[in-house]
């Protein structure tokens, strides 16, 4: 007789658990904003009224650097919005150069860009458990694949994908003792693990990815890291979180590591993502096999042409200054909140007020709103069920003015 699998359907379940709070913010005209223009941090809302955003994850503000502006401009003017074809067709020759300084501030990794870091797991995580990849062999027996309980949703939506190649099962990283069980037994198995995780949380937290690696290499498996909000924000020439934790080991960035950044966040594009491989062969089988590659169209080329222009800051020390200050805007952020924030003295751009309920949360949001701050008021799934977080996002381009209005009128939870 056939076997019968079980199913569960996680959408149905996230649905069911989710309250109203999101609905009732967007009402209350606590989040959802509409805006018309912007300078520096001040943006200008639909109706008119002005207000300081700790929304936006342009952690460097390069979004609105001169010289990316000028990049997308001239390239408009010179190739146009769009190029209505895959990569695997033709390409624009600034997306070639922006692989190319990648690879130089990734230390001679191999980059490859996508329109978006979803994409990015798409196109790779298939081809990664299959053994597509040839310097990332996998055992005859398959893969595993472990999924960290926050990595990002857009690794956790493709669950169901990742089944039809391998086994999937989730693990917390607060308990690394359990994933050590885990990834012994799959290797007992003659299985090969491949973990997923973030390296900075996209709510807070930083991935102890150095101590993941530790026990993955140990069952001769692979650590695959979404850095999306770790790209550009540490690092002489802005590599980010994830690969400054690995600069100390001998070589630096392991072989059995993958890492996976954005080019819309910290990096200044408006969209895009990118991988890092370890060979050109690796590479050229991503570009033939990767579907988002194959499948779907490239980058816009005015925002191609601006992230070549953010590498070239990457390299010639702007992002180094810019990071400083970062930092000093996180300094003084933490200090005003007595450091009771979640990540407070931790190298993240992002800071959380977690409150007990989403009516608090609520209430905390609508303060700092009629003083003229804007935040991201978060529920379940993002927390637990039940509870909220204020999710504010300090930036380079927030002026002292601006962190003071923000930490005088932000409630911070007892």
């Amino acid at each position: 007789m056939p076997r019968t699998i079980e199913r569960h359907n996680w959408v149905a379940t996230r649905v069911d658990k989710t309250s109203d709070a999101l609905t009732r913010a967007i009402a209350t005209d606590l989040t959802s904003h509409v805006f018309t223009g912007r300078e520096g941090k001040e943006v200008t809302l639909a109706d008119g009224r002005s207000a300081v955003e700790f929304i936006s994850c342009s952690y460097l503000g390069l979004d609105t650097h001169p010289a990316l502006v000028e990049a997308a401009v001239a390239s408009l003017r010179r190739v146009g919005v769009q190029f209505s074809s895959s990569r695997t067709r033709m390409r624009y020759e600034d997306l070639e150069s922006l692989e190319r300084m990648l690879g130089v501030v990734y230390g001679g990794r191999h980059a490859t860009c996508f329109t978006a870091v979803g994409s990015v797991h798409l196109g790779v995580l298939p081809l990664l458990g299959t053994g597509v990849l040839p310097s990332y062999p996998v055992s005859a027996s398959g893969v595993t694949f472990l999924i960290e309980r926050t990595a990002h949703a857009s690794i956790q939506v493709l669950r169901g994908v990742l089944e039809q190649i391998g086994d999937v099962d989730r693990f917390d990283c607060e308990d690394l003792d359990d994933l050590a069980v885990r990834l012994a037994a799959v290797r007992d198995a003659g299985r090969t693990p491949i973990v997923l995780v973030d390296g900075v949380g996209s709510m807070g937290g930083l991935i102890d990815v150095a101590a993941l690696y530790d026990l993955c290499a140990a069952a001769e498996g692979y650590l695959y890291v979404d850095d999306a909000h770790g790209v550009s924000i540490t690092g002489e020439q802005g590599a980010g979180f994830a690969y400054e934790e690995f600069r100390h080991l001998p070589g630096g960035l392991p072989a059995s590591v993958i890492l996976v950044g954005s080019l819309a966040k910290a990096f200044g594009g408006s969209n895009g993502g990118f991988v890092l491989l370890n060979t050109e062969e690796d590479t050229v089988e991503l570009r033939r096999f990767g579907n988002p590659l194959i499948f779907g169209g490239p980058i816009a080329l005015p925002v191609i042409s601006a992230c070549r222009a953010s590498a070239e800051l990457h390299l010639d020390g702007t992002v180094a200054r810019l990071q400083r200050d970062l930092w000093r805007n996180t300094e003084l952020f933490d200090s005003r909140t007595g450091g009771a924030l979640f990540n407070a003295g931790t190298r993240s751009p992002i800071r959380g007020a977690l409150f007990k309920s989403e009516e608090d949360a609520l209430v905390a949001a609508a303060r700092l709103r009629k003083a003229g701050v804007i935040v991201t008021p978060a529920f379940f799934p993002t927390v637990a069920k039940g509870s909220g977080l204020i999710r504010m996002a300090v930036s380079a381009a927030h002026t002292t003015e601006q962190i003071e209005l923000a930490t005088n009128e932000l409630e911070v939870p007892a």
